[in-house]
């Protein structure tokens, strides 16, 4: 909110349609944190009848969300630049308007950064939605002030412009990646090929074959299963002893995971 205010004010004192652009910008970060902050507290709901899979989507839903917010504001940034480019407007406060702006993509800096460590802590893609949401303001109003430093330094005005529409082309950028890596998990698509080697590696660890290897997240939970050949004449007793052991070894490489065993006769 404190970053909105300090754009808002210096892009109505300075005329800048680059500096608006960064306030649009903010707030929409606003908006896309409160339905972060929303997502992740429902996220957390155990499971019940009706999501006995748990509410862990929620969070790829607000990521979604965030993305198609980001790309919106992309869209009007770049129509507001394009009718500037035809409009010769003077911009003032220059010297101001570029300390708000280093002021701005030094305190998304911090911001992004600690959401960054909790989204690496908990594994929560709403949270790492945010973060990269926030981190490409850092680079846009570095990029801002460029502009405005250009101007500076040239007079010549199209600087303004046209660092608006490149900040709107690398946010467009950021928010595909961020839309696709949120949409994926909502068709249930599998882990990464690199966990996918962990997790086979865990499971041939315990000297059994296993075929029928199924795995999908949820937000921040993940599931799997498989099927596992156990000798014909072994106990129940051990054989629900090794599977034990196996979701145990699992869940500690992976947290917040929920495995699924099915055995069956070795042929």
């Amino acid at each position: 909110m404190l970053l909105i205010i300090m754009k808002v004010c210096a892009g109505i004192m300075s005329g800048s349609v680059s500096i608006l652009s960064e306030a649009i910008h903010s707030s929409m970060d606003l908006m896309a944190s409160l339905v972060a902050y929303y997502s992740v507290k429902v996220s957390c709901l155990p499971a019940d009848d009706g999501h006995p899979y748990g509410h862990g989507k929620f969070e790829n839903v607000s990521g979604v969300i965030e993305a198609l917010l980001i790309i919106i504001a992309a869209v009007w940034i770049i129509f507001e630049a394009v009718q500037k480019i035809f409009r010769d407007v003077k911009i003032e406060s220059l010297g101001l308007s570029i300390g708000v702006m280093l002021v701005a993509s030094a305190m998304n800096y911090y911001v992004s950064r600690r959401l960054s460590l909790v989204a690496q802590a908990t594994g929560s893609v709403a949270i790492e939605a945010d973060a990269l949401h926030l981190r490409t303001d850092v680079y846009t109003s570095a990029g801002v002030a460029a502009g405005l430093a250009l101007i500076w330094l040239t007079g010549k005005r199209i600087f303004d412009p046209l660092a608006a529409i490149l900040v709107a082309l690398f946010i467009v950028k950021e928010a595909y990646q961020l839309l696709r890596r949120a949409f994926l998990p909502l068709v249930d698509i599998s882990w990464d090929p690199q966990e996918i080697t962990r997790l086979e590696g865990i499971i041939a660890g315990y000297d059994v074959k296993f075929h029928g290897l199924k795995t999908r997240r949820s937000g921040n939970y993940r599931f799997v299963e498989f099927h596992i050949e156990m000798p014909e004449k072994m106990p129940l007793a051990e054989v629900h002893d090794i599977c034990d052991k196996l979701e145990i070894a699992v869940g500690k490489e992976f947290d917040q995971t929920e495995v699924s065993i099915h055995p069956e006769p070795a042929s």
